[in-house]
């Protein structure tokens, strides 16, 4: 539990824990969370206020409660929280979460542990709370999060109308300890067969048992003409939403069955049994009050866990441990098959494998043909660099997936063109967002309603991106020039050959048509040209002489800071810039000449084509909530971790983003050199 909560249940005392298991000395993860918890780990002999630490009630403990025992010290016991970690324990991954019981274990009926004590005594009736309890609930079976989530969430269950049987790992402690045997599987499944006579039974073996590292209690002997084994690694909230009735013995599948609806026959007396949501067989005497499923999640999850952050390395509330979780899962699932990169420049290879090359090291391939010729033989999927997949890629990839790889919209400390490693990267299995000519996964996203949740999250994202003034790149510049008094515009230069001009713009394509179409429109208004960073660099085509520029501009804020710059005006007139979505972020009004991602959803003035198919009305936070935290991958340069979009925004604010290697820095400063040849190096 946390501090505070376990100091409700047992009182205060000494903070050192002594333990007698060398998994204490082989896991960091453990001792981490330990220490930040406010704990001392120490070899050696308790003392009267100390006390001792175990493993919940493995075969090792014992060793810790004879110590206990003979020097009347206390006993704290561990358990991993419900939310483990994306693959076994037994596969060498650890939690992301503890539960830390100086009354018991959760799952030993024997006496009430900590969770227990909590869920009978509390109050549990604070509204905020149980908000977040609904919340947390929705979001993980949105998620497909469990306490392992090695599933495959793209494998279908049975056909619905089965009642399904949740087996144990042979031996588990919560067998022993949770008032049940070997036999009570045997009494369970004859119980499941009278009760439902006609129906389909299905079996869910253990996901250890399916890895082949423990054994379980059924196997192809108990199956017959309606019962059948599942040893597919299916995804439990799927397999929870097709049955029609639930027996466990102490699964906490059996308490995600709680979560999604179901009233499930329990056999055993696990912590989720005796409160009204489950038809107990062998009943706790001592558990009679009545609660709701947001009231049990709220302790459950909420309450009692201690949550850790890898990236931030600090303990964390059970959202953030969620947003860490639903950040590695997409990394997990999106990569798990591997991918053949193809259009890949050679700098980018050593960042794109560290983002898309976790699961399954990335394979570069020359061309398209190569590309192809890999994706069929190892059934990969094949990633492009947006604007790079030629008509023979497409024709010939027909059946594979693909996806196109751009840089997010949180992107660095530093130029892409300057050879900076982002920290955020899209893909998108539609087209891309730059291009409106086709549909784009960031559209569907965009027009997809928030919860509530969702929009707290984005409401509380953009909060930290404005107080920081993060933009794109964000790089270090000076402070804003005086700037003229009246209604200001600012005018946003671009790179002239992007393609998002050549995709998205119509009659209005260079910067110094917009120009001269803002001062047309806006006789009156104080004009504020910014150049683009990469033009300013000399990197990328797009200048615009100042001399020229100063005939239809008021200023021209050379190396402007664009955070600043957006705060400082009243409106952005802009063909597909990026700091058009910026300035809508901070409140300003935007005018588009083209057709850029955010525009054609009624939140700004269109004054370029618009596609037909972006019918939906969607307010800021859907656009937000798309473009910062949906539509990208966000990767720690700290910790080396897939991570949300909140840690790389604290990452950029407070600089903490890593340095581009030696080699790339002496790249970009030959390619400085060398930029009036950049037709044969781009």
């Amino acid at each position: 539990m946390r501090a505070k909560d376990m100091d409700q249940v047992a009182g205060t005392g000494s903070r050192r824990l002594f333990f007698y298991n060398a998994g204490f000395l082989r896991q960091s993860r453990l001792r981490r969370i330990l220490t930040l918890a406010g704990y001392q780990l120490r070899l050696g002999l308790p003392g009267p206020e100390d006390q001792v630490v175990v493993w919940g009630r493995s075969p090792y403990a014992a060793r810790g409660e004879a110590i206990a025992a003979r020097r009347g010290t206390g006993l704290v016991r561990l358990e991993d929280a419900f939310l483990r970690s994306l693959r076994p324990g037994r596969l060498k991954e650890p939690p992301m979460g503890l539960l830390i019981d100086p009354n018991g274990v959760h799952f030993d009926s024997a006496s009430p542990s900590g969770i227990e004590q909590l869920l009978a005594n509390t109050a549990l009736d604070d509204s905020a709370i149980l908000q977040r309890a609904r919340d947390g609930m929705a979001r993980l079976q949105a998620l497909n999060l469990s306490k392992y989530n090695n599933f495959d969430e793209r494998l279908q269950p049975p056909p619905p109308g089965y009642v399904l049987v949740i087996d144990q790992t042979a031996g588990d402690a919560s067998i022993q300890h949770g008032g049940a045997t070997a036999a009570t599987f045997r009494e369970m499944l004859a119980y499941a067969q009278i009760e439902n006579p006609g129906a389909r039974i299905v079996i869910k073996s253990h996901p250890e048992t399916t890895l082949g590292l423990r054994g379980g209690h059924y196997g192809p002997d108990h199956c017959d003409g309606r019962t059948s084994l599942l040893t597919e690694p299916v995804s439990p909230w799927a397999l929870l939403e097709g049955a029609i009735a639930v027996y466990t013995v102490s699964s906490q599948l059996g308490y995600e069955a709680i979560l999604a609806g179901h009233k499930p026959r329990v056999f055993g007396q696990p912590f989720y049994a005796g409160w009204g949501l489950s038809q107990d067989e062998n009943p706790v005497a001592r558990r009679r009050r009545v609660l709701t499923r947001a009231q049990i999640f709220s302790v459950s999850h909420i309450l009692a866990p201690v949550w850790y952050d890898p990236c931030r390395d600090r303990l964390c509330s059970f959202e953030e441990a969620v947003d860490q979780f639903e950040a590695e899962l997409r990394s997990y699932r999106a990569d798990r098959a591997g991918h053949v990169a193809v259009g890949m420049r050679l700098w980018k290879r050593r960042p794109l494998q560290r983002v898309f090359g976790r699961e399954v090291p990335l394979i570069f391939a020359r061309d398209s043909a190569a590309a192809v010729a890999n994706a069929r033989a190892s059934g990969r999927g094949i990633l492009v660099w947006a604007g790079k997949e030629s008509p023979d890629l497409m024709a010939q990839a027909e059946g594979l997936a693909v996806a196109r790889v751009e840089d997010g919209f949180l992107r660095s400390r530093g130029l892409g063109a300057n050879l900076v490693a982002p920290l955020s990267l899209v893909t998108d299995r539609r087209g891309i967002y730059y291009d409106p000519t086709r549909p784009s996964d960031l559209e569907e996203l965009i027009a997809t309603p928030l919860s509530g949740a969702r929009r707290q999250r984005i409401e509380r994202l953009l909060t930290r991106v404005r107080a920081a003034g993060l933009s794109k790149y964000n790089l270090c510049h000076d402070t804003l020039p005086p700037l003229p008094e009246g209604v200001r515009i600012l005018v946003p230069g671009q790179v002239e050959d992007d393609a998002s001009i050549k995709l998205g713009t119509d009659k209005i394509r260079t910067n110094l048509a917009l120009l001269k179409l803002v001062r047309a429109k806006n006789p009156d208004a104080i004009v504020i040209f910014k150049p683009h960073p990469d033009v300013e660099s000399g990197l990328r085509p797009g200048a615009v002489a100042i001399e020229v520029a100063r005939d239809h501009a008021d200023l021209v804020a050379e190396n402007a800071n664009p955070a600043a710059l957006i705060e400082a005006v009243d409106e952005v007139w802009t063909m597909t810039s990026l700091l058009g979505f910026e300035a809508l972020l901070r409140g300003k009004r935007v005018t588009c000449l083209g057709t850029p991602f955010y525009a054609g959803w009624g939140l700004t003035q269109d004054l370029g084509p618009k596609p037909g198919r972006r019918e939906a009305r969607a307010d800021l936070a859907q656009l937000a909530y798309a473009a910062l935290i949906a539509y990208p991958r966000y990767f720690d340069p700290i910790s080396g971790r897939p991570c949300p979009a909140e840690v790389v925004v604290e990452r950029l604010a407070t600089g903490r983003v890593g340095r581009a290697g030696p080699v790339n820095r002496t790249l970009a400063k030959l390619q400085g050199a060398l930029a009036s040849f950049a037709p044969l190096w781009r």
